[in-house]
């Protein structure tokens, strides 16, 4: 009898152990689980060790803290111009408060999904194709602010939404593509025009400067050429004035010599009869005689006597 009741107890202190170990909780870092208590939330578990209460306590939720990306499939949507497009859109969201995220709406994913098509719509409705197609940070921060304010009752925070991908129709493609092709050749014929421009410019601009050297290097040979003749008429001039000073100094010479020897008057007109004699050698029509032609006679008669 003892021995069997030893054995009920260890067999029930077995079953308490493993009950009590299977009601052991570890929770992860990054997670949290909401707990129930006969269906009514008693609290959520953090990062940590926990025991629940068995057969009274359930986990109702374990929920990732991580931040979580959803890539929707493309929405259609129509611009304010009536061109209809798909765009796909990527959130980035993260759960801040288990509990609401537990209890605040059903199948959380798929009413972020239905909320982020439908704000898409409205906002690309207010805008045209153009406007569209170059205001993704636009869209970006209206359905960030419009998704983040209606998610938060639902304990979720939205971080970041981009716009992934537009799709034109195909018609509208084409027609983007030639526009963009005109624009290139347009770019290309006026980048053309710019340096032919800019090449007659410069050729232009050394004709000029080569003028301007051939200008400048003419008038330089000109001003030499004349600095040359200059300095060659003072040479001659130089040359002309000191063969007149020669002869000025050898007629002063002859003169002073003539004046030592004495015979000043009387060579003056001899010289003077010499003078006329050539002058009647010559083809003159008219000739002046001297009033003292006759005395010149006597004069030549006195140096022949003085020669003697």
């Amino acid at each position: 009898m003892d021995m069997w009741l030893i054995g009920v107890i260890a067999v029930a202190v077995v079953i308490v152990m493993i009950i009590i170990i299977s009601n052991i909780r570890i929770v992860p870092q990054s997670h949290a689980m909401i707990i129930e208590r006969l269906g009514t939330y008693v609290s959520t578990w953090q990062t940590g060790l926990h025991v629940k209460v068995p057969f009274i306590d359930r986990i109702a939720n374990r929920v990732s803290l991580k931040e979580k990306v959803l890539d929707f499939p493309p929405q259609p949507v129509i611009t304010k111009d009536n061109v209809t497009m798909k765009i796909d859109t990527v959130v980035y969201m993260q759960i801040t408060d288990p509990k609401l995220y537990t209890y605040g709406v059903e199948n959380p994913m798929t009413a972020i999904e239905n909320l982020s098509a439908t704000t898409l719509r409205n906002i690309i409705g207010e805008l045209e194709l153009d406007s569209t197609l170059t205001s993704r940070d636009v869209i970006n921060t209206k359905m960030r602010a419009i998704l983040d304010e209606a998610t938060d009752p639902w304990g979720i925070k939205v971080n970041r939404v981009e716009v992934k991908n537009i799709m034109p129709p195909e018609a509208i493609r084409e027609a983007m593509e030639k526009q963009m092709r005109a624009e290139r050749e347009r770019r290309e014929k006026i980048l053309i025009a710019e340096g032919q421009k800019q090449s007659e410019i410069l050729v232009a601009e050394g004709k000029k400067q080569s003028a301007i050297l051939e200008a400048e290097a003419e008038k330089e040979s000109m001003i030499l050429k004349a600095e040359a003749e200059k300095e060659a008429a003072i040479k001659r001039a130089e040359g002309e004035a000191q063969a007149i000073k020669t002869v000025q100094d050898a007629t002063a010479a002859g003169l002073k010599m003539i004046k030592d020897v004495g015979v000043d008057a009387n060579v003056l007109k001899l010289r003077s009869l010499e003078t006329l004699e050539k002058a009647a050698d010559g083809q003159a029509t008219k000739l002046i005689i001297p009033a003292d032609f006759q005395n010149m006679a006597g004069l030549v008669s006195s140096i022949k006597e003085t020669v003697k």
